[in-house]
């Protein structure tokens, strides 16, 4: 059975770099024309440096990709998980406070095996395209900051979910899955408030008139203005996006100023009534459902899986392993059982992309906004403009650039609405 998982890993592996083959190969041969839709928005030049970043990106993944196989091949193929099984069980006693010092140096060893890679391509990879703005002290900051919550929030999770497995050996999986359910949902509660302050400074846009223009967009919405804020994302990176965060009372639009400063007051309004588009149409809630519906099922199949006693001997090794390799394992194994669902939620995450588009279109009436918005973020980012059909559908959550502008483009056309031009 080992031979036989270690084959299925290799076959997945080996189908994921194909793609990643194929998508840079298709780059490199249509790469160097200017597409229709962004005709007068990008010149030869930027098209090339478009090229190049995708290109170098790629490689540094690619690097880091074998580097964490190679590692994952050692940990679980060559008996290193039983060495590091029995080294940090002979640490000290209790169940609880073992686990959580296994999950934690697990999680700090590849951190910092990581962290070269990291390094690169912010310091060399962003700065070479102009990305950057990342100090090294401020990297550092960020760094110890992120490591220090999630050390955190690893050791409560861990401490809890270990803590029911002995309280209820029987349902531990039911209280397990009910506690993971309600802390994700604290987390996107407090989150806003606690967490993501302690990373960027968030305040109400500034811009003179975009607060009257975003009033009158979300006031069609049948939304209170309030929740749209500002971030200094520029501290760290040009790149510029917008996302949605939290929920309930709490949710609210958070534009990067990096993008406020690229864009006209129409485009961050059509940003805007796509993230509304979001929560309009049920896609939060309905991929929250999804989520616990799937973790339920997998919390019940754990359950049954890690008191098989023939687990570990899956990939070669005895019975007497602790349950957290054994969770190590069944995660290993649970990766390569549901890799097949990952074009299905990409997929699925494409579909909600469309309809907030579709949204915003009819909520502001002028699709061409989007449409030079997008044209924007890509040209800005230097987005690869001609990912390969196959790499699109697999990996990609939202549908390529160049596919979505045109759609609203043609919906100008069909409405007979607004001039085709950025």
């Amino acid at each position: 059975m080992k031979l036989a998982l270690f084959i299925l890993f290799a076959l997945v592996t080996a189908f994921t770099y194909w793609l990643r083959h194929i998508n840079l190969r298709h780059l490199k041969q249509y790469g160097s024309a200017v597409p229709e839709e962004f005709a007068g928005s990008i010149d030869e030049d930027k098209l090339r440096s478009s090229t190049a970043y995708t290109l170098d990106s790629s490689r540094l993944g690619l690097w880091e990709s074998l580097f964490d196989n190679g590692l994952l091949i050692l940990f679980l193929f060559g008996g290193l998980i039983v060495v590091y099984d029995r080294f940090v069980m002979g640490l000290c006693g209790g169940v609880i406070t073992s686990a959580i010092l296994y999950f934690l140096l697990l999680t700090w060893i590849q951190t910092l095996l990581g962290i070269p890679f990291d390094l690169y391509g912010t310091f060399r990879i962003e700065s070479r395209y102009g990305f950057n703005t990342t100090t090294p002290k401020l990297w550092l900051m960020d760094f110890f900051k992120s490591q220090a919550i999630g050390a955190l929030l690893l050791t409560l999770l861990v401490a809890v979910a270990f803590w029911l497995i002995q309280w209820s050996p029987h349902r531990w999986w039911i209280w397990v899955w009910a506690f993971m359910a309600l802390f994700s949902l604290f987390m996107m509660f407090i989150s806003p408030y606690v967490i993501e302050p302690l990373f960027n400074k968030f305040e109400p846009v500034t811009e003179e008139g975009l607060e009257e223009d975003i009033r009158v967009m979300m006031g069609k919405a049948g939304l209170t203005v309030g929740r749209v804020m500002q971030m200094d994302a520029s501290r760290r990176s040009k790149h510029s996006n917008a996302y949605f965060t939290g929920i309930g009372k709490v949710k609210r639009i958070v534009l990067f100023d990096t993008l406020i400063e690229q864009m006209t007051h129409g485009e961050i309004v059509a940003v805007l009534a796509h993230e509304i588009g979001h929560w309009k149409k049920g896609h939060i809630w309905k991929r929250l459902v999804t989520a616990e519906l799937m973790a339920f099922g997998g919390a019940w199949i754990s359950f049954k899986l890690l008191t098989w006693p023939a687990l570990p001997g899956l990939l070669g090794f005895g019975g007497d392993l602790s349950l957290p390799s054994r969770m190590v394992i069944l995660g290993f194994i649970g990766s390569l059982v549901l890799f097949p669902a990952t074009p299905f939620s990409a997929w699925r995450s494409r579909c909600h992309e469309r309809e907030a588009d579709r949204f915003a279109t009819d909520l502001t009436g002028r699709p061409q906004d989007l449409a030079s918005a997008l044209v924007k973020l890509s040209v800005e980012n230097l987005s690869n403009l001609f990912p390969h059909p196959w790499y699109a559908a697999f990996y990609y959550s939202h549908p390529p650039a160049v596919e979505r502008v045109r759609a609203l483009l043609n919906a100008i056309s069909g409405t007979g609405n607004g001039d085709r031009s950025p």
